[in-house]
């Protein structure tokens, strides 16, 4: 069994621990990255308070009770005190960021107000790299550095031979090594390398990758006396180390930009009347223009000499192509070459664009008549067919109703509202022989007719009265059927449950526990039934519903009803949303399904459970532009009088064409509102003005239709 003599080599129990010792009593900056600066360390203003959740040892945030402007002047002086360098980046004269270096270190600052607190602020610390240092001579202005390529330019005090042993010294210490001519020919055999300084020197270094140096190409110090005694300081990236021949990078504005750049911005569309580029190059001047010659010519541009200058340090050149001029400015800032490109369309190709223009919308216009046409002239005949298959016979009272107004014998679709007063039915008989029924009807039981202006073939508008009672009634094709309105006061009957049970035939007083569906309804609804009616919303003249509803009063238990739906709507895929409010009698849900929402309201009225159940498509309301903005309701207008009306609401005033919103209108016009209750007033020409009240919903399109005896029909359309 060996043994360890003491002292000489530790036992190997005890190696790791003598390891981690050693480790640890290594000095904090040795084992640290002597590139990267700990802001954690860095000094702070008096009275910081540091954003410690925020804190990394490479970023920091702290606030103070002063303004931007104080905070930064006093945050220069602390960090200059701590031997910290403020130095400008190139091209960010304007950038309000504190740029500073010391040694190898770099340090980014920026500032911004305390949140809703103009009198604080917030200082940020960002350490950054330096991967191409070089020194700054002692108390230099205006320093513009660049820790990438690298660049310098500044203005150093001390006299001109002062300056160039500073250099010659301190480059050297950081690992810089001055080239010779043999260096420069063996790699670079076509650079200029004894290049004259007027009043001045160069001297060529360079430099290998590590120690925080990454890809480095040969540099150029270049030392000048001024008059002043002081000396003018630049180091940049040698002229014969850049590339004699640029690459294209992407386009921008659809004109052609060089890589590498430094900074580059656009304005305009690659189709636009004015385009305009701007570019930072990393290169020199001649391989730049050499570039744009190149790009532009290949894009059919041709070079003018009218204008043209062209000097080693800026150039201007004017070039033409088919439809546009442009103009090429090039000029040397700091080690870049600064390129400006603005194009203009000429006034011959504009008016060219403006004329291709023209003819495309007109021939889009004579388009959209020929078809509006077609649509039109299909829509009349739809409406002929249709009022052709209405029949003009005399009608008979329905025997058995029980509603205070005679029913004709071939009413279906019964909606009555004792409470209310409201009657609601359709015929297979024209608007003529609807007229004519209650005509007569009314007028045997004691009815006078007031005149009305509105007694047209497919739509008549009756009023009457007796005694202190009044009705109304609206007689309107729609489709293939004629709609039947109703309202007044002798619609009114005091028992409201025994007259709304006997509105249609069929009805029943009993309850009914099983619920069976009717499969020629075009939205679910049983069999088992006392009244139904669907209804549509849709554009004049179109056969694409925007909203399909269905309303019915069911002689069965709320439950029993929700039980019902809830089966039918999950047959036809529809999903049930969360939400839903279900109480002992009422309730509320809501649907989604490939064709669109869907809401199912229940209810309790007269001992049955009534049902509205509403379906919208959004894509045929999407179609036709009738979706209102997000959050918001829509309103469209309409007017089948024979004179102009306005209707003023929430503030604007709508004038509302005699006609508009029929099949052969134009658009009707449409307002977008928040939703809630909304006054408004309407006036027809030579008319007084009536105001009303109009509640809309969230998402909710509502038609608003305007009679010619001024009477406001509102419906949901969406």
């Amino acid at each position: 069994m060996s043994r360890t003599k003491r002292g000489i080599v530790p036992a190997r129990k005890h190696l790791l621990p003598l390891i981690f010792l050693i480790g640890v009593s290594l000095p904090l900056a040795a084992r640290a990255d002597s590139g990267t600066v700990d802001v954690r360390t860095l000094p702070r203003l008096e009275g910081a308070v540091e954003d410690t959740a925020r804190t990394q040892s490479y970023s920091l945030s702290y606030g103070v009770g002063s303004v931007v402007a104080i905070t930064t002047q006093a945050t220069k002086k602390l960090l200059v005190a701590d031997g910290w360098v403020q130095f400008l980046r190139p091209l960010d004269e304007k950038s309000t960021t504190l740029t500073f270096k010391k040694a190898q270190q770099g340090l980014s600052i920026h500032f911004t107000q305390g949140l809703g607190r103009p009198d604080q602020s917030v200082v940020s610390y960002n350490s950054d790299r330096i991967t191409s240092n070089v020194p700054f001579p002692p108390q230099a202005t205006g320093i513009v550095f660049d820790q990438h390529r690298p660049y310098l330019g500044c203005i150093a005090p001390a006299a001109f031979d002062a300056t160039l042993d500073f250099f010659r010294k301190e480059m050297a210490a950081i690992g810089w090594k001055q080239l010779t001519a043999a260096d420069v020919a063996a790699r670079w055999p076509n650079a200029e390398f004894n290049e004259t300084v007027e009043n001045g020197v160069r001297i060529y270094y360079t430099h290998a990758d590590g120690d925080g140096f990454y890809r480095q190409r040969p540099v150029m110090l270049t030392l000048q006396r001024r008059s002043d005694g002081q000396t003018g300081v630049e180091i940049r990236v040698a002229s014969f180390a850049l590339p004699e021949t640029l690459e294209a990078d992407s386009e921008m504005a659809g004109l052609p930009r060089p890589k590498p750049t430094k900074a580059a911005k656009s304005l305009g569309g690659s189709d636009s009347v004015r385009r305009q580029v701007e570019v930072a190059v990393i290169a020199e001047l001649p391989a730049t223009l050499a570039f744009y010659r190149r790009e532009l010519a290949s894009r059919n541009w041709t070079e003018e000499t009218k204008g043209a200058v062209v000097t080693p340090d800026n150039v201007t050149l004017n070039f033409v192509s088919a439809e546009q001029t442009a103009t090429l400015t090039l000029a040397r800032k700091y080690d870049l070459t600064v390129v400006g490109l603005v194009t203009q369309m000429t006034e011959a190709a504009l008016a060219a664009r403006a004329r291709a223009k023209k003819e495309a919308d007109a021939r889009f216009m004579n388009d959209a008549a020929a078809l509006a046409k077609q649509v039109i002239a299909a829509d009349a005949a739809r409406r002929v067919a249709q009022a052709a298959n209405l029949s003009d016979a005399p009608l008979r009272a329905l025997a058995g109703n029980a509603t205070p107004l005679p029913l004709p014998e071939n009413a279906e679709d019964v909606k009555f509202d004792g409470a209310d007063g409201n009657l609601e039915f359709n015929s297979a008989s024209s608007v003529k022989a609807v007229s004519a029924f209650y005509r007569s009807s009314l007028q045997s039981q004691g009815w006078k007719e007031r005149p009305s202006v509105i007694n047209q073939p497919n739509m008549a508008v009756m009023k009457f009265s007796k005694a202190r009672k009044t009705l109304s009634l609206t007689a309107m094709q729609m489709g293939p059927k004629v709609r039947v309105s109703a309202d007044g006061s002798g619609l009114v009957v005091a028992s409201a449950a025994s007259e709304s049970r006997k509105a249609s035939s069929g009805s029943s007083s009993k309850t009914v526990d099983t619920l069976e569906l009717d499969p020629d309804s075009a939205l679910p609804v049983p069999k088992q039934r006392s009244m139904t009616s669907i209804g549509t919303g849709k554009m004049p003249g179109s056969d694409a519903p925007f909203r399909k509803e269905l309303e019915a009063s069911i002689p069965a238990e709320l439950n029993t009803v929700l039980a019902f739906y809830r089966s039918e709507l999950g047959k036809r895929g529809w999903q049930e949303t969360e939400g839903a409010v279900v109480k002992p009698d009422q309730a509320h849900l809501a649907f989604t399904s490939s064709d669109g929402p869907a809401t199912l309201k229940l209810g309790r009225r007269n001992g049955e459970t009534t049902v509205n159940l509403a379906q919208k498509y959004p894509t045929a309301a999407a179609k036709a532009d009738v979706v209102p903005k997000p959050g918001h309701s829509k309103l469209m207008f309409g007017n089948i009088g024979k004179s102009d009306a306005t209707i003023s609401i929430n503030k604007q005033t709508i004038k509302v064409a005699a006609g508009a919103g029929g099949p052969q209108s134009a658009r009707p016009p449409m307002i977008d509102l928040p939703p809630g209750k909304y006054q408004y007033a309407l006036k027809i020409a030579g008319g007084p003005t009536r105001s009303n009240q109009i509640e809309i919903g969230a998402g909710d399109t509502w038609g608003v239709m305007i009679g010619p005896g001024g009477d406001v029909l509102p419906l949901q359309m969406y």
